[in-house]
């Protein structure tokens, strides 16, 4: 990690010195300063708003924890300043294989066509995207991140929430309209508001080993079922920064976690993987995979992202990057609710898109559970099958499941306008908007996605040619494509992708999702489908 700072010392803060009950007023405390929790406090303060961020540590997590992040991920990360620096460091990848013992089924890509100004995924350790988010914290005033503030206590009010907050200093209070929780797994928050995880604990066990050595594997994601090097069971294979390789092993149910964790007995498993012992350790780790979510993500004042809200099994990458979709989520309707141009029913659209999303993310996470680890002689049969076929046939390639790859959710909104014409492709409401080359009339290329950040935090009208809005409403963004003023659609993607016949136009959110599409919108139906996205009607 260097060049990296990842510990950080506690400062006491003016608000320990209140006296009595004076507590100090703040619209928005997010707790947790994860990756989930700091991306959303710079969201928030890119919209103006003032954010108190509370974490019960005072560094960086260890190991690399999560590293897979995905182009979604990527473009969030872009809008919040810190995108290429996560590509910079990170490695990029969109190739997968998968093995049966020594035989490859079959290999996929993941983003095959051209055109996109993020790749399909990078692999980056966890610490070095905290850390990452905390610089450009740094960078924001609106931001106050205290650390060792540790959140004892929950007082719900009308209109507003108090938190008791343990420090080295003792206890102070500070008074919150909302709180976001994004304290993990073990959220303390989760239980001050009486919640509980539902859903299903699995019972086999996988190991994790990062380990440094330098290697000419490529930049690709290899799984196996049944290697000649770990019998019987399944495994992984991920490069990361710094010659580092992730490997997941799976391990028996019945395996003791204390035994199987230690260095010496961890080493001739990998060194059996890879013909040889020329590595060092970095982080090793064990871990049964959880498949379940809260009931409901909005408790009174209190709102949960994250692991916090919901949990999934590691394979595919649907951790983390449904985290960060939860923080894109809910930072715009924070926003507009604080600044009262939404009233907070707004909110509930949040739980409906995300938990719809968190049953997603279970459900695949749950059926690639379910076949690499069976757990009854039928489910190992059927699997036993699946491979057999996967050698012959494109259908049975289509049935592996060793991990389907995180992919936007696409939701079934409130917030969004049916459509009313007739369309052959491109994203429908509720989907996340597509990137695709553009470029300026002086000729520079961009992409759709940055013609998006220079709209700022406003909903923004994607328009091709021909004068798509009549007269938009001044609040709107607008990004036009074609026309004497718009930009050029050079390579053809921007219109192929989005189905644009001269005249369409697509209402985006400020989270970059689609809330309505139209040919020749009119400036009544585009009104009314602003209305409906911003939850006024």
């Amino acid at each position: 990690m260097a060049q990296t700072k990842t510990q950080f010392g506690y400062r006491r803060h003016p608000d320990q010195d209140r006296a009595g009950g004076n507590a100090a007023e703040y619209p928005v405390v997010v707790v947790g300063a994860g990756p989930v929790g700091l991306s959303l406090a710079i969201d928030l303060a890119q919209r103006g708003q003032s954010v108190v961020l509370l974490d019960d540590a005072d560094r960086i997590g260890e190991g690399s924890r999560a590293i897979c992040f995905s182009k979604r991920s990527l473009e969030f990360w872009d809008r919040l300043g810190i995108g290429q620096r996560m590509v910079d460091k990170g490695v990029v990848w969109s190739v997968g294989k998968i093995f049966h013992g020594a035989s490859q089924l079959y290999q996929f890509n993941l983003l095959p066509e051209q055109g996109h100004k993020r790749p399909a995924f990078i692999n980056l350790q966890q610490f070095y995207a905290e850390a990452y988010l905390v610089d450009r914290v740094g960078e924001l005033a609106a931001i106050d991140l205290r650390w060792r503030n540790k959140v004892v206590g929950l007082e719900q009010r009308n209109d507003h929430a108090v938190l008791k907050v343990e420090t080295p200093d003792g206890p102070y209070k500070l008074h919150a309209r909302f709180v976001v929780a994004c304290d993990g797994a073990r959220s303390s928050l989760r239980k001050m508001v009486g919640a509980e995880f539902t859903g299903q604990v699995f019972e086999d066990q996988f190991l994790i080993a990062d380990v440094k050595m330098t290697a000419e594997f490529p930049t690709e994601r290899w799984f196996w079922f049944d290697p000649p090097f770990h019998a019987g069971r399944s495994a992984l294979l991920h490069k990361q920064p710094d010659d580092i390789w992730r490997i997941d092993l799976q391990l028996s149910r019945f395996a003791d976690p204390a035994s199987e964790k230690q260095p010496e007995n961890v080493r001739p498993r990998i060194a059996r993987m890879l013909g040889h012992d020329k590595f060092d350790f970095e982080w090793i780790s064990l871990y049964k995979f959880q498949c379940r979510r809260m009931d409901k993500f909005i408790h009174g004042r209190v709102i949960f992202a994250g692991d916090a809200a919901h949990q999934v099994s590691p394979f595919g990458a649907r951790g983390a990057n449904s985290g960060l979709e939860d923080a894109e989520n809910i930072a715009w309707k924070l926003d507009r609710v604080l600044r009262r141009r939404s009233p907070e029913a707004l909110l509930q659209s949040y739980h409906a898109e995300r938990s719809a999303a968190a049953d997603e993310n279970i459900r695949e996470s749950t059926r690639s559970t379910d076949f690499m680890a069976p757990a009854s002689h039928q489910e190992a049969r059927l699997r036993k099958a699946v491979l057999s076929l996967a050698k012959e046939t494109e259908f049975g390639k289509r049935m592996v499941n060793g991990g389907r790859l995180s992919v936007p959710s696409i939701y079934d909104s409130p917030l969004s306008t049916a459509d009313h014409d007739i369309w052959r492709g491109g994203p429908r409401p509720g989907a996340s908007m597509l990137d695709a080359p553009i470029a300026e009339r002086s000729g520079d290329s961009t992409f759709l996605t940055e013609a998006f950040i220079k709209q700022g935090t406003r909903f923004t009208l994607l328009e091709f040619g021909n004068g798509a809005a009549a007269d938009p409403p001044e609040s709107l963004g607008v990004i036009r494509i074609g026309g004497d003023d718009g930009f050029v659609d050079s390579s053809g993607l921007a219109g192929a992708r989005y189905d644009a016949e001269p005249g369409t136009a697509y209402l985006l959110r400020p989270d970059g999702y689609v809330a309505a599409r139209f040919r020749h919108p009119t400036r009544p139906v585009l009104d009314a489908a602003l209305a409906r996205a911003s939850g006024l009607n």
